[in-house]
């Protein structure tokens, strides 16, 4: 009779039972915020505590798999980065001013509270006061960017300046790692510099890979390789993977790459709030100083607010940018990690951190999904702080003899633009949050301004008519902005139509009983566009846009095709 003995799981099994504890618990409380209207973020940071109270211990898989995806995250900003725009005062002023401004308020408070004699800062000294207050003054990129993308709002004027204040802060703290760890970078750091003059070649390569997943694998092959060359050299890598998206971007196929590499970021980026909650389970001490850092969050914002307005930003986009910068930074953890290690800080410190870090994030989702209406409501307060003359891209301008606009030059919007060009001739405008979109649909022509459906200023700036409008096409990706800009343009008393476009089925009804009279389902009606451009020529007739997208000049109707 065989004996059957037990074979204990091997490490192998082992590890990937926990990774599927990891997926599965992220999984379920991502979906269930979801279904709550919330960012599934928030559902992933509570998946690290129930991991953490459950006593599972993130392992050097999970880190690996943070890491990337901060990198990842990194590199797409700098593929999006306009260098340009971080030199503008609006961004290095106001982000200097405000960390000055917080670390040493936040010191004042602490020092206070030492001197009081009150829990876990009794012990603190000024340093270790200082160390504190210097990652209190740090706002999260991970969730800024998130929320930015969820608007579709990374190439707004307020998107734009958000994310340039963030690259300031990144680089402040890793000059000051590098200053604090004592890790002097390598002579051979200076030939990082030859990088620049590299760039035509990096970019004549990138041209080559083509499309598909070996772009994604070029992708992730320059965050990886930017990171390890920078960290050769006794640098942080983080910078490494910005700078690699620094040097990709400005390319034809900048967008594409962000594209493509967005799902596997989103991925990846569940390690990091994974480890967040993993940080060490929150006792009643740090859950009480994390709330008190919470409770002060809304100072930072205020603050932000104050000094956009001060160097000549509208309310609305400084609202906008402040909403999303009053939180906690991720860079928090890894100073008070530094701190620990070298003995500035006690390890509890990190725990607050990470509590603090976390619950900054469920306070500001919350404000920042009803950033629009909140707005709307204050607008008469808020515009009170703006200064008599704005940044020229929010400067008025003159559309009185527009009688189409079209919202979003997308690929949607600009194809509906050149339809509708064929009708209203000169009377037709467009616009877009994304400063390069509406450059490039300059160039190609069209008059395309830069501005927001959903700015409750809009007719104000335009120094339009609405009764002269007989057409508004929204065509932007967001479905909160579509449905947010067609009650901005029923409360300002538009009487015209409205035609609007949908990525999903669902969306349609939304869209209806928000009060468009058109709405249009983009992949699901795609087909009917083209067969209508098959039967144009199966009749012989030249259709005004074919299958490549080519199209006559603006303002010019074809020889042959459909009546308008």
């Amino acid at each position: 009779m065989a004996v059957i003995k037990a074979v204990p799981p091997s490490g192998q099994a082992v590890g990937r039972s926990m990774e599927l504890q990891w997926i599965g618990v992220a999984f379920a409380l991502g979906f269930l915020v979801r279904r709550l209207g919330q960012p599934p973020l928030l559902g992933f940071l509570a998946a690290g505590f129930v991991l953490e109270i459950y006593g599972l211990r993130p392992d050097a898989s999970l880190r690996e798999l943070a890491d990337v995806g901060v990198q990842l995250l990194l590199f797409s900003i700098g593929l999006k980065l306009d260098l340009k725009s971080v030199l503008r005062p609006q961004v290095w002023g106001v982000t200097l001013l405000h960390m000055a401004t917080v670390t040493t308020v936040f010191v004042a408070i602490i020092l206070g509270l030492s001197v009081a004699g009150v829990a876990a800062f009794a012990a603190l000294d000024l340093r270790a006061a200082a160390l504190v207050a210097f990652a209190a003054s740090f706002s999260s990129t991970v969730y800024v960017v998130k929320v930015l993308e969820e608007r579709d709002d990374m190439g707004s004027t307020y998107g734009r300046i958000a994310i340039g204040i963030l690259v300031v802060q990144d680089l402040a703290a890793v000059l000051f790692l590098a200053i604090s760890s004592g890790k002097v970078p390598s002579p051979w750091a200076l030939g990082l510099l030859a990088l620049i003059p590299l760039r035509p070649l990096i970019h004549r390569g990138l041209k080559l890979v083509g499309h598909g997943e070996l772009l994604v694998l070029a992708g992730l092959a320059a965050t990886l390789g930017g990171s390890a060359l920078f960290e050769l050299v006794g640098m942080k890598g983080d910078l490494g993977a910005l700078t690699a998206g620094v040097l990709l971007g400005g390319h034809a196929k900048t967008n594409e790459l962000a594209k493509s590499l967005h799902g596997l970021k989103d991925v990846f980026l569940v390690g990091f709030f994974l480890l967040v909650g993993l940080t060490g389970l929150p006792t009643l001490e740090t859950t009480l100083i994390g709330v008190g850092f919470v409770l002060l969050a809304p100072l930072k914002g205020a603050l932000f607010f104050w000094l956009l307005t001060r160097f000549h930003l509208r309310a609305r986009s400084s609202l906008f940018a402040a909403a999303s910068l009053g939180n906690y930074s991720e860079f928090g953890l890894i100073v008070g990690a530094l701190a620990a290690a070298k003995g500035w800080l006690s390890p509890e410190w990190l725990v607050t951190f990470a509590t603090a870090l976390a619950l900054s994030f469920l306070a500001s989702s919350p404000l920042n999904a009803r950033t629009y209406a909140l707005y709307q409501r204050l607008r008469d307060r808020l515009v009170r702080f703006e200064t008599a003359k704005n940044i020229a891209e929010e400067e008025p301008v003159d559309a009185s003899d527009a009688k189409v606009f079209v919202f979003g030059m997308g690929r949607v919007g600009t194809g509906a633009y050149d339809a509708l060009c064929e009708r209203y001739r000169d009377h037709v405008v467009g616009f877009d949050l994304d400063l390069d979109a509406v450059e490039r649909n300059r160039q190609e022509g069209r008059r395309v301004v830069l501005a927001s459906a959903t700015d409750a200023d809009f007719w104000e700036r335009l120094h339009v008519d609405p009764a002269k409008i007989e057409l508004v096409m929204l065509a932007m990706s967001s479905h909160m902005e579509n449905l947010g800009a067609i009650d901005l343009l029923r409360a300002a008393k538009y009487r015209g139509v409205i035609a609007a476009t949908a990525r999903y089925a669902d969306e349609l009804q939304e869209l209806r009983e928000a009060g468009a009279d058109v709405a249009f389902h983009v992949l699901g009606e795609a087909g009917v566009g083209l067969v209508r451009h098959a039967f144009d020529a199966v009749d012989g007739v030249s259709p005004a846009t074919d299958v490549t997208g080519s199209r006559p000049p603006v303002g010019e109707t074809p020889a042959q095709g459909p009546p308008p």
